[in-house]
């Protein structure tokens, strides 16, 4: 075991890397194999070390940061609401819960109107598909392949990619299927037109193999975010909406990552016009500065609970810091033009960049992405599509990847990858000379992934 200090300082690098290294238990990783980098400061789209080395968040941390690290609007409405009410119990009625349900419900699609507050992004999804399930008296839920949905046992279920091996057996009544994909179409198509009809038909034949009387609901991410930054050709969502009403299904959108101005919008459905009957949220409806997530959930299956007990609850539902952040977050949005900065970032700034690079690079395959929501997805050969590095890769099968992120580190910036791909998620209020600094660091980067081109 690590040396464990006697006293803490939150001023002093060597006790916060003792203290982490002696008892912290950290996600997703083997914990003698890391060495998390302390962080001592944040502001903006930036984050300070001990040693004052500065670093560009081109992750916004896990895409959470929309409005990035220090915000003072949110931090303010987070002092006074500690200053007012630190806790109180969901039995009860708060103002800044009620208000934060309203401006929710205020920029989300007609048909809905009540919010279940959740402390994340997997107990909205785990929730989703309980209150589905009570609505039709169905069992089965249709989850994609290339998907995450949270780590609680039954998000992981749903999720459709290796996270959830681990974690099998699970839940019973999942059902996986392919979304669209064009650049990997697992449906042979040749356009994007082609790919959403395949796709669709591809969902309709499985619901009718599985009995489209036991299927209880479709979850997805309207664009799918750790997975592929997956923008689904137009009228695929429409598609999907439509299928659900032909057979009584009910559609869960999970926009924990992709809403609240990810994609330029304040929930990615909206930008095909797309209302599903329930949409899951966390991450960006405060910015991660107190954890908070929800279900938003249509008129008909909040009505289902009018008489009838919903057989959920948390202890921490709508704690009034996370939703006194959510209404100084929305309220952000508003007034700071956030919305419209985060699709100015896309189309004049981070698309065109990206597709300059990719005239550059032939390690580049594909870019695609809405709002500041984007991904850089590199192959080895541009004809075959070779992923750079194989699919679940590790060790030494991951180190190209693993000299990327190294390289824009050096440079001072932050990125986030996943499998063959560098992912470009600034905060939605970062400023295009910041984002323009993080793209050429990965500009350079993948001089090391052009290295390892085949044809």
């Amino acid at each position: 075991m690590a040396e464990v200090l006697d006293s803490f300082d939150h001023h002093n690098k060597t006790s916060t890397h003792v203290h982490d290294r002696a008892h912290v238990f950290h996600s997703w990783s083997a914990q003698a194999l890391i060495n998390p980098l302390p962080i001592a400061r944040t502001e903006g789209s930036w984050m300070w070390d001990y040693d004052d080395n500065k670093y560009l968040d081109f992750s916004s941390q896990l895409m959470n940061v929309n409005l990035g690290h220090q915000h003072p609007k949110l931090i303010a409405a987070i002092q006074e609401a500690a200053g007012r009410l630190c806790t109180i119990a969901p039995f009860h009625a708060n103002a800044d819960r009620s208000e934060a349900a309203r401006l929710i419900i205020d920029v989300a699609p007609d048909n809905m109107d009540k919010v279940f507050f959740t402390n994340g992004g997997a107990e909205a999804t785990e929730n989703a598909i309980r209150m589905a399930r009570l609505h039709t008296g169905r069992h089965k839920v249709f989850a994609a392949h290339r998907s995450y949905h949270g780590a609680t046992h039954g998000s992981i279920t749903m999720t459709g990619d290796p996270r959830r091996w681990p974690s099998e057996p699970s839940i019973p009544g999942v059902v996986r299927y392919f979304g669209p994909y064009p650049y990997r179409s697992s449906f042979h198509s040749e356009s994007p037109e082609q790919e959403c009809e395949r796709a669709l038909a591809h969902l309709e034949e499985l619901i009718m193999f599985e009995g489209a009387a036991n299927v209880a609901a479709i979850i997805l991410e309207p664009v799918v975010g750790t997975n592929g930054i997956l923008v689904p050709p137009d009228g695929y969502l429409a598609g999907v909406r439509a299928i659900c009403d032909r057979y009584g299904i009910v559609m869960i959108a999970d926009e924990v990552m992709a809403g609240f101005g990810r994609c330029g919008e304040w929930f990615a459905s909206q930008h095909w016009d797309v209302a599903p009957d329930l949409i899951c949220f966390a991450k960006g409806v405060n910015s991660g500065y107190v954890p908070l997530g929800g279900v938003i959930i249509s008129e008909q299956i909040a009505a289902t609970f009018d008489e009838r007990v919903y057989p959920g609850g948390l202890t921490y539902s709508g704690h009034p810091l996370a939703c006194a952040a959510a209404v100084a977050s929305i309220n952000i949005f508003q007034e700071e033009g956030t919305l419209a900065h985060a699709t100015m970032l896309g189309t004049d700034v981070i698309g065109p960049e990206l597709a300059a690079m990719a005239e550059r690079h032939p390690s580049i395959g594909d870019t695609r992405g809405l709002g500041v929501f984007w991904a850089i997805e590199l192959v080895r050969n541009r004809e075959t599509r070779e992923m750079l590095v194989p699919y679940n890769a590790s060790g030494a099968d991951a180190k190209p990847m693993a000299d990327i992120v190294a390289a824009c580190r050096e440079q001072g910036v932050w990125v986030f990858t996943h499998f063959n791909r560098v992912h470009v998620v600034p905060p939605c209020n970062a400023s295009p000379d910041d984002v323009r600094l993080g793209l050429a660091a990965i500009d350079k980067a993948l001089e090391l992934a052009d290295g390892h081109v085949t044809g």
